[in-house]
């Protein structure tokens, strides 16, 4: 007697379309009300700051879950450090050639020419230069105070250090860690089950925030800076596609369209809350999806956050010309290179949060030309819109860095990916995770 054939199962409907449609929503209604009412759009400000905190509230579990099973999992602990190093060579590169862009465009556009600005009130900027450290303050900022401080004050680079620490140390105990590494996965699917819970909050979150910006500044205060805001666009657009497309085409050959289409609702989430660290959680779980191993993203994508700063190093390059153009104080391409290294190096450990950049160009201009750090107020009112593109840019240039990575290093399931593209493994967005569901005991016929 014929086994019967068993009827497909209906798969899940993703009710989460819905969530996104609302967050387009709610970035419409914002605009409208700060663009209505102003101070009201102001008053906002709250509900988009709640909601990044609430992301950045499990950034850290999710860091360290990621990365202790990523490297308690592999058998030799030479092969962690090998992806680490290749990792931190690639950022350097890119982050190189995001200058050297920046730098181009901005000798070509001359952002701020013929304003002759007088700087007025500057006080908030003096406030973020003294919050700039050096890179011994930097360095020591690494080791956290305690075991625990670690997580309670949402270091990325601390989370790091500790979930290195003890993957190596669960690596050492091997068979008796075994059951520390099964905790964890339970805890790592806690954490993420929370994350898809908060999530829902986001179209709250993207009205507050942009409802506050638009109230903040208006239209008119985009008119006199509009040739920087569309040049560093521009720019973002051109290293995106144009660099790191084709590097990622020839380094792994995955199509740069396909890559971001995969990631657009993280985009959306991003330009939403002008946080990239909004979207890290996300993009562990969509990697790992994707076909990269845990231990390639664990590793690369929370270093990245930290190291692979693209968008800022633009930003921070056509900010600096801005702000020397337009105070009639124009800097020697000599200047330009040492001032712009030292920023990159000092914006080093900074995720792609709003108002990092402009406390890291203060910081910068503050030890190196101080007559120009009382420039970087003219450039405040626009700040917030240039940090959604240094938020993208610098996602983008992470997801890129995961995908070439995983391929150098023989972690990256191509079959994966190219089902992951098609459609036909969808990411499951209830759980953030691959739920690997137990196989059904076979049925034994009955007997006639």
């Amino acid at each position: 007697m014929p086994t019967p054939t068993p009827e497909p199962v209906a798969p899940k409907r993703d009710r989460t379309r819905y969530l996104y449609l609302a967050v387009i929503a709610a970035v419409v209604l914002g605009v409208a009300v700060g663009l209505l009412w102003p101070s009201a759009g102001k008053s906002l400000a709250p509900l988009g700051t709640g909601f990044v905190n609430l992301i950045k509230m499990m950034i850290s579990p999710i860091i360290f879950c990621t990365i202790v099973l990523g490297i308690g999992s592999v058998a030799k602990a030479a092969k962690v450090g090998k992806v680490g190093v290749t990792a931190l060579v690639y950022f350097i590169v890119m982050s190189t050639f995001a200058l050297a862009i920046g730098l181009v465009v901005g000798n070509l556009l001359h952002p701020g020419s013929g304003l002759h600005l007088n700087p007025a009130d500057v006080s908030k900027v003096h406030q973020q230069a003294k919050g700039g450290e050096g890179g011994v303050d930097f360095l020591l900022g690494i080791i956290p105070k305690t075991f625990v401080s670690a997580f309670t004050e949402g270091q990325v680079l601390q989370t790091l250090l500790v979930a290195l620490l003890a993957g190596f140390a669960l690596q050492k105990l091997g068979k008796r860690g075994e059951p520390i590494l099964r905790g964890i996965e339970h805890i790592q699917r806690l954490v993420f089950r929370i994350l898809s819970m908060i999530m829902w909050a986001a179209p709250v979150g993207a009205f507050g925030a942009i409802a506050a910006v638009v109230g903040a500044t208006g239209w008119g205060a985009l008119r006199s800076l509009l040739v920087i805001m569309l040049g560093f666009y521009l720019t973002c657009l051109v290293f995106v596609f144009g660099v790191l497309g084709a590097v990622l085409w020839l380094g792994a050959r995955v199509n740069i369209f396909s890559l971001l289409r995969y990631l657009g609702r993280e985009f959306l989430l991003i330009l939403s809350t002008s946080s990239s660290e909004s979207a890290l959680p996300r993009l562990i779980a969509k990697m790992e999806h994707l076909g990269v191993s845990k231990p390639v993203v664990g590793i690369t994508v929370p270093t990245g956050y930290s190291f692979n700063l693209d968008g800022t190093a633009i930003y921070l390059t056509m900010a600096t010309l801005f702000i020397a153009t337009a105070q009639d104080q124009p800097l020697a391409l000599g200047e330009q290179i040492t001032l712009l290294l030292f920023m990159v190096i000092a914006s080093k450990g900074a995720a792609g949060v709003s108002g990092a950049g402009i406390a890291t160009l203060a910081s910068g201009l503050q030890s190196h030309r101080p007559d120009l750090v009382d420039g970087v107020g003219f450039i405040l009112g626009i700040d917030r819109f240039m940090s959604e593109a240094r938020a993208l840019t610098n996602f983008a240039g992470n997801a890129v860095a995961t995908v070439l990575i995983g391929s150098w290093m023989k972690e990256f399931d191509r079959d994966r990916s190219r089902q992951v593209f098609s459609g036909q493994a969808p990411f499951d967005e209830a759980t953030l995770l691959d739920e690997t569901p137990a196989e059904p005991a076979p049925r034994v016929p009955a007997k006639v």
